[in-house]
Parts: C-alpha cells; structure tokens; sequence
C-alpha cells in the first residue's frame, strides 16, 4: 500500500513538473537565452580544440585551454591592430545611417502618401530601438549576462560530460541508453550547424566587404563586419544587415545605392545556390521554410531579443522531434545530418 501511494505521488509530481516548465520557460527566458549563449561558447571552445586534439595530439584539456587563449588572442590582437579604425567606421556607418534615414522620413513628410506610411510604421510593435533594452533585462545588466554565459561555457566546455550523465540520470535505467542517444544527436546537430554558420559567416564578410569596397561605399569593413555577423540568424539576419549598406551608400548618390544593393542581391544569390549547398551537404539539414518559421515564431513568443538565439532553439527543437517523436514514436527514418544515421 506504502509503495502504491508513493508511485501514486511520484506520478503527480511529474505530471505537475511537465505542467509547470512552460510557465517557467516563458518567465525565466532571459536564463535560458544565456544558457544558449554559454551551450553556443562551450561549442565554439570544442570546435577550435578538434584540430589540436587531432593533429597535435593535445590532452583535451589543453588543446580546450590553447583554444580559448587563441580566440582571446585573435579577438585582442584585431582590437589592438584595427579597433579604432574599425570603431570609426562603425561611428560613420552610424551617423550616415542616421543621416540617410532622417532624409528619407522628410522625403515621406513631404506627401500625403508618404505622412501616412510613417503613421502606420510609427504605430507597429516592432522597432529596433526594443532590441537594447530587451538584451539588458535577460540579467540585471548586459554585462553581467556576458560574465555569466563566458563563465557557464567555459565550465560546459569543461565538463560536458558531467553535464551529460546528470541529463541521462533524469530518465529510468531502462531508457539510459535512449537518452544518451538524443543528447548526443541534438548535439552533433547544433554542432555541425553551428560549424555551417561560422563557415557562410566568415565567407559572407569577407565577400560583403570586397563588394561595397569595390563599389565605393564608405567603412567596407565595417559594413562587412555586420554582413558575416548578420549571417548567424538564416534569412532574416542578411536582410537585416543589407539596410545600413543602402543607407550608407545612399548618402554618396542614389546610384551608389543601387549598385550596392544589387551587389547584396548577386551576394545572396552566390550563397543561396552555392556557398550554402556546399556548406548543407555535411551539416544540418533542416527545411528552410521550418527554420525561418522557427526563428520569427520563437521571436513573436518571447521578444524581439530572443532573434539572437532563434536559429540554435529551432535546430534544438528540430533535432529534439526528430529524434524523440518522428523516429522513437511514428517509427520513420529521418536523417538530420549526413553524420546522424
């Protein structure tokens, strides 16, 4: 009688545990942003200690702490060589960007048409000026969220498989291997989507910044720098990092304008039909309309700063129904990588 009450409770417990996960998911979304941020930081450590473990044949310990000195070096020695040009670019893509947009909105007050655009665009819900304050509430302030998620990855990057028993050990014995099996999988295919994302990334910059440099567009670099970052969220975020270049470039001549961007338009072009085929052949192959689905419905639940880590979250669901529903429940062979069978 004792262990039929006892199952009795444990059973309730879990039922009010799932109940309740969601609720906690929506109000703690700021904690599960930075452990996406933290999950994405101890990926990047792994990815650049693979070759040292492989070639050099480094102790993991030591090819994850040369790893993480050589991103320190790189991201300081750019800083030290190139920060205040950089910086002053960004400062002019700024100040024409602010420029170009304040022309074109006395362009629009200058008709009937154009004063009722900019009402009803003036009255939307979305507006770029959200994204630094949502970004300083995920913790008390901005910087304290960066300490936190530099801190939680290098501790993952540590120890993942501490972090990976004590995910198995919430499941029965029975089902240990099962688990170990999604774990493993969703993470390759993060993994390797992240792998595929810094690739387009670094291509897409550097393709970008030869582009408006060779067009005349002022802070080339600059103006690529935003082209490669933009690239971590698929679709939207080339779009997104498109609008400061017609802007900049529309403060020398309309014409530079518009050769800048149809040179965005070949870009894009390159990368859908090229760049990213080859790149998708060995990383994570999720349908297109399902990614940029993911992103915008994940960003409408939870704010616009939620874009940022959209794209991993959509892999991770992905992976997670493929692995748990599409093959454990209905029973189908499904392949998210060319790596995961």
């Amino acid at each position: 009688m004792t262990t039929d009450l006892f199952d009795f409770f444990k059973r309730v417990l879990i039922v009010i545990g799932v109940a309740v996960t969601p609720v906690l998911i929506w109000y703690l979304f700021g904690v599960v942003l930075m452990a996406f941020g933290a999950i994405i930081l101890a990926m990047l450590l792994h990815l650049g200690a693979e070759p040292l473990v492989r070639w050099l044949r480094l102790p993991q310990w030591a090819a994850l702490t040369l790893s993480g000195l050589i991103v320190l070096a790189v991201v300081g020695g750019t800083a030290y060589l190139f920060g205040s040009y950089i910086t002053s670019q960004f400062e002019d893509v700024m100040q024409r960007t602010t420029s170009a947009s304040t022309d074109i909105q006395n362009s629009l007050k200058a008709t009937p048409s154009g004063r009722l655009l900019l009402q009803h665009l003036s009255s939307g819900n979305l507006s770029l000026t959200d994204v630094l304050p949502g970004l300083v509430k995920m913790s008390t302030t901005f910087i304290e969220a960066i300490i936190i998620m530099l801190i939680s990855g290098a501790y993952l990057a540590a120890q993942p498989r501490l972090y990976r028993t004590g995910f198995i050990w919430l499941f029965p014995p029975r089902n240990h291997g099962r688990a170990a099996e999604i774990y493993d999988g969703v993470g390759e295919a993060l993994r390797l989507w992240l792998l595929g994302q810094l690739i387009e990334m670094f291509v897409i910059g550097l393709l970008t910044t030869f582009t408006v440099w060779l067009i005349g567009v002022p802070s080339p670099l600059a103006l690529g720098l935003i082209a490669g970052i933009g690239e971590f969220i698929p679709y939207l975020g080339p779009i997104l990092a498109g609008i400061p270049a017609v802007l900049v470039a529309l403060t020398k001549s309309p014409e530079t304008a518009l050769w800048t961007l149809l040179g965005y338009l070949v870009i894009h072009q390159i990368e859908g039909n090229l760049v990213a085929p080859l790149i998708q052949r060995r990383m994570v192959a999720i349908p297109p309309a399902v990614m940029l689905l993911g992103i915008v419905g994940i960003s409408y639940l939870f704010g616009a700063i939620a874009i940022i880590f959209a794209a991993p979250m959509a892999v991770v669901i992905f992976a997670a129904v493929n692995l748990i529903y599409v093959r454990d429940t209905l029973h189908e062979k499904t392949a998210l990588t060319r790596k995961i069978s």
